[in-house]
């Protein structure tokens, strides 16, 4: 295999906070020394350590990373061919990546050419691209950014000039050098032209109001029938109808109730829309930080669900507020009893209301948050209600058991295969590589496995009760999780598993990987692809997408894969995909004035969502638009449709106009 297979979730939580051991096995060099009047070469020089090994420009396809020379500001000079590599290469075996590789061992240097007219005035500022193994292991690709010239020239955009070394992950003759003269400016605002070929095709990457609501009313409904919730039902009603002496009373309080739990959740989800904005949350769904702090919480969540420990908040908070509800009449006093049940019901409502507000965070909604909070609050307070109205039903309920523990049990082995989710986010956004496609099959494997063996009573937890016998509906679930289990094994050899797309990380991330119909992009910088589309004499196809974005992955798992959609999508045009949540940061951050504010684009991702909103009007994913070489759209924008033929036949559209 291409790497060794050693991972566990031990080792993944370690991985996060452990930096006992950081090496730098290679030291860059680089230098502008003149060769003439007119002329001067580039040299970049690595200094590799014993042991390790820096790859070539030329790798293929399924190997590691190819070392990549990019100039991002060339000012008053111009490239003179290609770049050189002058040390000598080794074609040696590398059983990390099990193949044929070339590399650079002890030293590497690579010469560009440059001509200009005043020495004086040139400025060339950039950055390589690199990526580093001994026998035992790899470390993750790195980036060394150089400044050479006369500090005094001011550099312009991000990208102006550009000089990329060859790359086997795209053609063999990519575009190598993009001068001043040849470049246009593929950033002029399209929007208006874009309308010109109507509304969008497919949906938008924005979800839907109701479905968010559908997903909170399940997440209400699954925390009902957990230890926190359950028994309280009975307990609040019968309350309520004893307290009132009447039943028209108690029936009156019991709606009333009902109604104050979903009047402080929904207060809750709209506070943090105002405390953090839409835009704000949809950041922070593929923020590392944020991604680990959520990650962290559930891991927590489901040890204690598991019965390692009890969390509680202050028993003091709870006291107070039903003190102030017995010191209280009224609405007043039935509010603070549905502020008590918030509180007491926490430890088991907390997760799944943290995941729902963290899956509707990046739905691009600045009512989503409370729309979920919504559906949450009227399934957790149906049956308060419910009952009230009806009391006799009251007896046909399951009585608080065992089973009450069960269900907790089933969560935590949930919160634990959730929380890899957004550990993977993270993961992806920052290209750590800690958590490949392949380690987190193999742990989801292991969790849906050992939930279907708990499920049939093979495996027991300190709080479970004895039983002699597995329930029918248990059975039902363990078949169910252990298939689950099953069905993706074969992923762990890069079977594409469309069901679980949306959740796991992509195909790209496969180490050891037998499927060979996923579809690569060309590019994955936007002037690059245009530049050598426009030599090629082809369209582009531009994927707005990103790392968090679940529809993108579901894109790409059902429709990119389809033949049809694979053979256009390369060969008949340039694929570009731009990741707008990518962390990466740019060597220079710029600012940019828009819609009357000054914003400051620090990272790769903050690059291509100015692109989109500013070029094209969007700022939603997946976003697909069909250009020309100069930038114009041949057709409408196309969103999430996960149907290949619409797809096909957007595409065919716009290679129609292109010709025209």
């Amino acid at each position: 295999m291409k790497k060794k297979f050693i991972f566990s979730l031990l080792a993944i939580v370690v991985s996060l906070v452990s930096y006992s051991q950081i090496y730098e096995p290679v030291k860059w060099s680089f230098e502008l020394k003149n060769t003439g009047k007119t002329t001067a070469d580039v040299i970049i020089k690595a200094t590799i350590d014993s042991g390790w090994h820096l790859y070539g420009m030329n790798i293929p396809k399924d190997g590691p990373r190819p070392t990549k020379i990019v100039f991002e500001n060339i000012q008053n000079a111009k490239p003179e061919g290609k770049i050189q590599g002058l040390s000598k290469l080794k074609e040696v075996y590398d059983p990390n990546f099990d193949m044929k590789l070339s590399w650079y061992a002890d030293e590497a240097v690579f010469v560009q050419k440059i001509s200009f007219a005043d020495a004086a005035k040139v400025r060339l500022k950039g950055y390589v691209e690199f990526m580093v193994c001994n026998d035992e292991s790899c470390l993750p690709p790195t980036q060394e950014y150089f400044d050479l010239g006369s500090k005094s020239v001011e550099t312009s955009k991000p990208v102006d000039n550009l000089v990329q070394a060859d790359s086997a992950r795209t053609d063999s003759t990519a575009v190598q050098t993009v001068t001043a003269e040849q470049k246009t400016d593929y950033w002029t605002p399209v929007v208006e032209k874009l309308k010109t070929f109507g509304n969008a095709e497919g949906a938008t990457g924005e979800t839907s109001l109701w479905l968010i609501f559908l997903a909170g009313l399940a997440g209400g409904f699954l925390a009902l029938f957990t230890p926190c919730v359950w028994p309280i039902i009975p307990m609040t009603v019968s309350f309520f109808l004893k307290r009132s002496g009447n039943k028209k009373q108690g029936r009156r309080d019991a709606s009333l109730y009902g109604l104050s739990i979903v009047f402080i959740y929904v207060t809750l989800g709209i506070l943090i829309t105002l405390i953090f904005g839409a835009s704000a949350l949809n950041s922070m769904s593929t923020n590392a930080v944020f991604n680990l702090i959520f990650f962290v919480m559930l891991l927590v969540f489901a040890v204690s669900f598991f019965g390692a420990f009890e969390i509680t908040l202050p028993a003091s908070w709870s006291t107070k507020l039903d003190a102030k509800a017995d010191s209280t009449v009224g609405f007043i006093s039935i509010l603070f009893m549905a502020f008590t049940l918030v509180l007491v019901s926490f430890s088991c409502t907390g997760p799944i209301i943290g995941t729902l507000l963290v899956e509707v965070s990046g739905s691009g909604s600045l009512l989503a948050p409370a729309i979920g909070m919504l559906g949450f609050a009227v399934a957790l307070a149906i049956p308060f209600t419910f009952f009230a109205f009806f009391p006799s039903m009251l007896k046909s309920l399951p009585r608080s058991g065992g089973w009450l523990n069960t269900v907790k049990v089933v969560l935590a082995f949930l919160e634990l295969a959730l929380a890899l989710k957004f550990l993977s986010v993270a993961d992806l956004a920052y290209g750590w590589r800690i958590l490949d496609r392949e380690v987190f099959l193999a742990l989801w494997i292991v969790i849906f496995a050992m939930l279907g063996f708990y499920l049939l009573g093979k495996i027991r937890f300190p709080h479970d009760s004895e039983s002699k016998h597995s329930s029918v509906l248990g059975t039902l679930l363990a078949i169910i999780s252990l298939s689950f289990a099953v069905y993706m094994v074969p992923g762990l050899w890069g079977a594409p598993l469309k069901a679980i797309s949306a959740f796991s990380p992509p195909l790209y991330t496969q180490d050891f990987n037998l499927y060979n119909e996923e579809v690569h992009p060309a590019f994955t910088d936007y002037d690059v692809g245009m530049a050598y589309a426009a030599q090629k004499g082809l369209p582009v196809v531009v994927d707005f997408t990103g790392y968090g974005c679940v529809n993108c992955r579901k894109m790409e798992a059902s429709v990119w894969t389809d033949p049809r959609v694979k053979d256009l999508l390369e060969k008949d045009v340039v694929l570009i995909s731009v990741f707008v949540d990518d962390k990466t940061a740019l060597a220079s951050a710029f600012e940019v004035d828009e819609n009357g504010r000054t914003r400051t684009i620090k990272s790769i991702g903050d690059k291509w969502s100015y692109l989109q909103r500013t070029k094209f009007g969007a700022n939603a994913q997946p976003f697909y638009v069909i250009l020309d070489n100069k930038g114009n759209p041949l057709n409408k924008s196309f969103g999430f449709d996960e149907n290949p033929d619409n797809f096909i036949k957007w595409i065919e559209k716009g290679k129609s106009n292109f010709k025209k």
